[in-house]
């Protein structure tokens, strides 16, 4: 019943009607009008007479606040006036049952905070339906309706008998927003003094026009935030929808797929619009380890689709020749831990680098084998593309709650905060979304084993498959070797991948000047080729 104050924002956000369930029996509760007065002196002084009148014919009084403060003062009033009674609040939760227990019997006094003992009914003591039922006071109009009628509601339940009364005075907060000083100049022309009241139905319904304006603001406040919040839910569908293709393995290859063919359409497309070539064919180096063959003059004339499809076959081609060697390099080893230790073993841990960066890949050891190694490439791509999407996702939310906040400032220029913030949050995901495919793409490009062939056998060790202690994430983000401490969350029973993230690497790294390389070494790009024969043939 009290959800019908906000049946227009049940629809206009979710779509949802309000139906009011008719009574199980008749109300005879009666709510009286409000009284008013001057200062919250004389109101909370009327509160304790009515009070005595109350307890004196045997009624129990449930006395509603708005804050614990209030409900603490009046309990020192009461005491002062040597009244016994019970103060409900978040302060006395141990004790919430037996006093809302003992709030029914005769005479009792029960004074609580507008939530505190909600859901529970108040049985009436012997003689008290007689007497008139459970007293309501309310001391104080709050801002929502809806607050209100769950006060008067405490009374009245199946058909009981019952009172519901609020004090309000012109000090209110409430108020003192809506008009309290016309209301103060009408009380004076009319001669009131102090200590006196008005009782009317126009006051009545003024202080209720005054709280639908209070919650038509807060509804406008909700709405707005979560007008800001769709934006952000949108971008967080598309993330997790990518996280769970890795985390699963579904659709997992034609994202790492799709990945490299935006990467290859972003660099075609960025450097042709400055015309650098140079640029271009770097910037392959850095993020394919490839030395295209695209010649300058097919960069500079050609067709940008075709120019981005000759690159993207390049790269797919070189990512399965390394894959490949990985394979081969890694499961004869694998195989022989099978052969020798597979009944114990259910996990393997196999490190990965791409010279910069570490990364330990937990596979499962019989699933290896089975697909003869090609399941270590696809848990390779798994845990770079999980723990790389988490860093970024991180890291976009640190930028969106700053751009949020920044963009407030828009309406000092006239113009509307949420749309400078709809295209301004579309922009950085773009960015962000292009940034986490160049730094997977990159990754998988330039993985492999570590140190030599004949250390292999002592890297690819047992890995344990553990729950996520979150205690034990940082520390095992920030140490690369911190054993097989693992940072993908567990989701689901019936399949789970852990990894151990060693992404220790820095937002902004300073210029490293590398050992010098011999001209028959191969050549630090990953081409395979020799120094002389690739990057060194002009030195």
């Amino acid at each position: 019943g009290t959800a019908t104050t906000e049946a227009g924002e049940f629809w206009e956000i979710y779509k949802l009607d309000v139906v009011t369930i008719p009574t199980n029996l008749p109300i005879t509760r009666k709510d009286a009008e409000d009284l008013v007065y001057k200062t919250k002196r004389d109101k909370y002084r009327a509160v304790i007479e009515e009070i005595k009148k109350l307890k004196e014919a045997g009624r129990p009084v449930l006395v509603g606040t708005t804050s614990v403060e209030v409900s603490e003062l009046l309990g020192k009033m009461l005491t002062f006036e040597k009244i016994p009674h019970n103060v409900l609040n978040a302060k006395q939760h141990a004790r919430e049952a037996q006093i809302v227990a003992e709030a029914g019997m005769p005479g009792a006094v029960t004074i609580a905070t507008n939530m505190a003992g909600r859901g529970t009914d108040i049985k009436l003591g012997p003689g008290v339906k007689e007497a008139g039922g459970l007293a309501i006071i309310g001391t104080e109009r709050h801002e929502s309706r809806r607050v209100d009628r769950q006060l008067r509601g405490r009374a009245g339940r199946q058909g009981d008998p019952g009172t519901s009364q609020f004090f309000v005075s012109l000090e209110d907060d409430l108020m003192r927003m809506f008009g309290s000083d016309r209301i103060a100049a009408l009380m004076d022309r009319m001669g009131y003094k102090e200590g006196e009241v008005i009782q009317h139905s126009m006051i009545t319904r003024s202080i209720e026009r005054a709280q639908k304006k209070v919650e038509e603001n807060n509804f406008g406040i909700r709405k707005r935030l979560l007008e800001y919040d769709d934006v952000m839910n949108k971008q967080r569908t598309v993330i997790y929808t990518r996280r769970n293709h890795a985390l699963f393995g579904e659709r997992l290859a034609i994202d790492t797929d799709n990945s490299f063919y935006e990467v290859a359409e972003n660099l075609v497309t960025t450097h042709r619009a400055t015309d650098d070539y140079e640029a271009f064919k770097l910037d392959v180096i850095k993020n394919f380890a490839i030395d295209t063959v695209i010649s300058e003059d097919e960069f500079q004339k050609g067709n940008v689709q075709e120019i981005s499809e000759k690159l993207y076959g390049e790269a797919v081609a070189n990512y399965h020749r390394r894959t490949n060697e990985v394979v081969t390099g890694t499961y004869p080893v694998i195989k022989k831990i099978f052969e020798e230790q597979g009944q114990h073993i259910e996990n393997i841990s196999i490190p990965f680098t791409d010279g910069r960066r570490g990364l330990h890949v937990l596979a499962p050891l019989r699933k290896v084998v089975e697909t003869e190694g090609r399941e270590t490439i696809s848990a390779l791509e798994r845990s770079i593309t999980l723990n790389l999407i988490d860093d970024a996702w991180k890291e976009h939310l640190r930028a969106m709650d700053d751009l949020k906040q920044s963009v407030q400032s828009a309406v000092y220029e006239q113009k509307d905060p949420l749309l400078i913030y709809k295209f301004e949050a579309f922009e950085l995901f773009k960015q962000m979304s292009a940034e986490n495919s160049k730094e997977i793409v990159s990754f998988l490009c330039k993985a492999g084993i570590p140190g030599q062939q004949a250390e292999e056998e002592a890297q690819i060790t047992e890995g344990h498959e553990e729950k996520t202690d979150m205690s034990r994430m940082r520390a095992s983000h920030q140490d690369p070797d911190a054993g097989n401490g693992h940072g993908a969350p567990q989701q689901g029973p019936a399949r789970r991948e852990e990894y151990a993230p060693a992404m220790d690497e820095p937002k902004q790294e300073p210029v490293r000047v590398g050992p010098k390389v011999g001209r028959n070494d191969p050549c630090p790009c990953g081409s395979g080729k020799k120094f002389k024969n690739c990057h060194g043939k002009d030195q």
